[in-house]
């Protein structure tokens, strides 16, 4: 448990509050790609992100999904949380961005915590503006920036999720993401590595 107790300790919540998280709660871990929230399902825990990254995305009818944040360590994920207190189902999935480890907490401790611990107040209402701050990036980028402006976004987004220059996808898995096809996405993307921004390998990019 050690590695939940460290993890819950770094976004400052009370000892006691750690333990009864500890006490309640249990591991879940999910490989790249697999599903954790879809939509129509009930949310009844709360996902604490204890190492890997998860991606929260939007999905309309036809099944075309907009990409709308990550959630990585010691991330709460605020949709959840707010489709339990209002007694919804969930509008939106989240997907295992890579392998990943979770600790699931009962979401009918939330309000008790909240009532009852300031540190667990602070840190729903800073889950909420991060999350809140996120998603209107990502409506501006859709409604302010081209194509090739919203492309680049989420390169650079990707590669500070991921710690790491190379990104291991598809540009069909990228159009997906960014709700469009896969020609334009390659097509951009040439046109970024003739820019030298980026370099394109099989199934890969590297930003530069």
């Amino acid at each position: 448990m050690k590695i939940v107790t460290d993890a819950l300790a770094q976004v400052g919540l009370e000892n006691e509050l750690v333990q009864e998280i500890v006490n309640t709660g249990r591991f879940l871990k999910v490989r790249e790609g697999q599903p954790l929230i879809e939509p129509g399902m009930e949310a009844k825990e709360m996902p604490l992100v204890i190492n890997g990254t998860l991606r929260v995305m939007r999905e309309d009818k036809d099944g075309r999904e907009i990409f709308l944040y990550y959630l990585e360590g010691g991330d709460a994920c605020a949709m959840s949380i707010s489709c339990c207190l209002g007694t919804q189902i969930s509008e939106f999935k989240v997907v295992a961005e890579e392998d990943a480890t979770l600790w699931m907490v009962p979401m009918h401790h939330i309000d008790t915590w909240m009532v009852k611990y300031r540190s667990f107040r602070k840190f729903i209402f800073d889950s909420y503006h991060d999350r809140f701050d996120e998603m209107l990036n990502t409506i501006d980028s859709i409604a302010f920036m081209n194509m090739d402006q919203r492309l680049m976004k989420y390169l650079l987004d990707k590669k500070q999720s991921a710690g790491s220059f190379v990104i291991n996808k598809t540009h069909e898995q990228i159009a997906q993401e960014l709700n469009t096809s896969r020609v334009v996405v390659s097509r951009l993307l040439k046109k970024l590595e003739r820019e030298e921004r980026v370099e394109l390998h099989r199934n890969r990019i590297e930003v530069l």
